[in-house]
């Protein structure tokens, strides 16, 4: 249970913070529609019952006020419909305000530097965290909190009015209210809870699997995969209609429990009344009244049915937004570099969210500005961790890291569905379309460009459709040079070209880099040839630092991958 706050105590934070008077408002206007609803229902039956019982009498009919009865009718009548009205809009602006402001947040959140690196493992975890996760939650607020305040509220209320008839009769219909119209969707929510969740990673499983056969159903063909992938496809289907399956049973169990609760309830309040009314305590009008009242009273407690059922799905969601919800929050900008240096590590360790390995440990390291560092090592050495630590994407752990403004060209830049215009303007959003047209005549892709039917608009696809690899990586590397830092961050810049258009970019980028720091993390021998130093890190740590002319750096150069 102390999880369970754990998660839910950010949400509802939220809520609170972005809302609060909406949300207030929506379930006071809740209240106010059942106590209508249950008011209006009672003195109908009063009505009818004494209108009725006065058309006995000549006398009783003159005298009896027909007006104010009618009129205290019509009058809930309209508070219902305007309470009904205006519930269901403060509601529902005030959640869907509440979870736009839950995925900006999220998204804030994942867009921090740990938890970027880690989605490029599971992309698709953003998507079904905004908009799968985030729809669940809706279901706090509408379906669980308002309804079971609103009908605690209406048990009271019923218990009051017919306590007026006899103490013990309010008493006893409040204490049944209460046990049995929350104990049975507290049961049903703990019954359903495993299916709730359940059924919320099967359609997760259902949807990645199909969004795996879409976007790799060549390279399924390929290998002789397809019928697998459908048949894991129809699994996870199978998964999540055995939870549907389940959670029916257990409304059905709920729907059957409430049914008998009314009719107890109903049966109870009958014998009562008749009871009440058979010794004169009270009218047969009233025991109309009270019948009615008890009735009605049971129908805010069907409206958590609903809610019940989704519990296990809502604190799914709970538990894996609030984490991220938690920690969104702006990073520690690094220190300003030391006067003479573009960025300076003393002793400095870091590790990677979620993670009791360092990714750097004791890293102490130079680089005065013009000077280019060649950073060597096998695969999982550390090189683009640190990168990603001189850029500011993973903070160090201790030591000391003092640095100027980077710019980090990664192994694979992402292009977006927009304009070859579009992409390039993310570096510069301000830049001319001649500063556009130089950098990209720096980048050697100009020509390309200009060959194309509308130039520099031309819309790309998704991922950069359109594009050759070569000229997808000529695009970022434009996209860099518009970027005016002191210190450039390239990690494998020319991986996956051929030979020729590799020596063409590292030139321009050479060419281009005059006067800047740069810092090269590569395996291949013709992009650590151009540095003026090579360092050697492994499992984290610089093991060797060597400087052009000395014999450990040709060395460390002929360990590298040829051309």
């Amino acid at each position: 249970m102390s999880t369970f706050a754990a998660d839910l105590k950010p949400i509802l934070r939220l809520f609170l913070a972005e809302r609060r008077r909406a949300l207030l408002l929506g379930a006071a206007l809740s209240a106010a529609t059942v106590t209508a609803g249950i008011a209006l229902l009672g003195l109908s039956g009063w009505f009818i019952t004494a209108t009725a019982l006065a058309g006995l009498s000549a006398a009783a009919a003159i005298t009896f006020d027909v007006f104010a009865p009618s009129a205290g009718i019509r009058l809930l009548a309209i508070v219902r419909t305007g309470a009904r009205y205006g519930e269901r809009l403060a509601t529902h602006d005030a959640t869907l305000g509440v979870l736009a402001a839950l995925r900006e947040r999220l998204f804030r959140g994942f867009a921090e530097p740990g938890a970027a690196r880690m989605l490029l493992h599971r992309p698709a975890g953003l998507l079904f965290r905004l908009t799968a996760d985030i729809d669940a939650l809706d279901s706090l607020y509408l379906r669980i909190l308002v309804p079971a305040a609103v009908a605690i509220g209406a048990a009271f209320a019923a218990s009051l009015v017919l306590g007026l008839m006899h103490p013990l009769f309010g008493l006893f219909s409040g204490l049944f209210l209460i046990g049995a119209g929350l104990g049975l969707p507290l049961i049903a929510a703990r019954a359903a809870r495993k299916y709730g969740r359940r059924r919320a990673h099967g359609i997760e499983a259902l949807r990645s699997r199909t969004i795996d056969l879409v976007a790799g159903q060549t390279d399924l063909l390929m290998a002789g995969r397809l019928a697998a992938q459908r048949q894991a496809i129809a699994a996870a289907d199978h998964y999540t209609g055995r939870a549907d399956d389940r959670l029916n049973r257990v409304e059905t169990g709920l729907t059957f429990g409430f049914g008998l609760v009314s009719t107890l309830l109903l049966t109870a309040s009958l014998l009562a009344v008749a009871a009440l009314a058979e010794t004169k305590a009270i009218t047969a009008p009233f025991a109309a009244l009270g019948l009615l009242v008890a009735f009605a009273a049971t129908e805010p407690f069907a409206a958590l049915r609903r809610g019940a059922l989704e519990l296990g799905r809502t604190l799914l969601a709970a538990k894996r937004v609030a984490p991220r919800l938690a920690v969104a929050r702006a990073s520690e900008p690094l220190a300003a570099a030391l006067p003479g240096y573009a960025f300076s590590l003393k002793d400095v360790s870091a590790f990677h969210e979620n993670s009791a390995v360092p990714a750097l440990q004791g890293i102490d390291l130079t680089l005065r500005p013009g000077e280019r560092l060649a950073v060597v090592g096998g695969s999982g050495a550390g090189k683009s961790s640190l990168l990603a630590l001189l850029s500011g994407e993973l903070p160090a752990s201790a030591g000391r890291i003092a640095a100027t403004r980077a710019t980090l060209l990664t192994q694979r830049t992402e292009l977006f569905e927009d304009s070859l215009c579009g992409n390039l303007t993310l570096a510069e959003p301000d830049a001319s379309i001649a500063r556009l047209r130089e950098a990209l005549a720096a980048a050697g892709l100009l020509a390309d460009v200009e060959a194309m039917p509308r130039g520099i608009d031309t819309p790309l696809g998704e991922g950069g459709l359109g594009l050759s690899g070569g000229q997808s990586r000529r695009l970022a590397l434009a996209r860099l040079f518009l970027r005016d830092t002191s210190l450039w961050l390239l990690d494998e810049p020319t991986e996956g070209l051929d030979g020729a258009t590799a020596r063409d970019v590292l030139g321009r980028l050479s060419a281009m880099a005059d006067g800047r720091a740069l810092v090269i993390a590569t395996h291949i021998r013709r992009e650590a040839a151009i540095a003026d130093r090579i360092a050697v890190i492994e499992g984290g740590r610089i093991t060797e630092v060597s400087r052009r002319g000395e014999a450990a750096f040709e060395k460390a150069l002929d360990r590298l991958r040829p051309d």
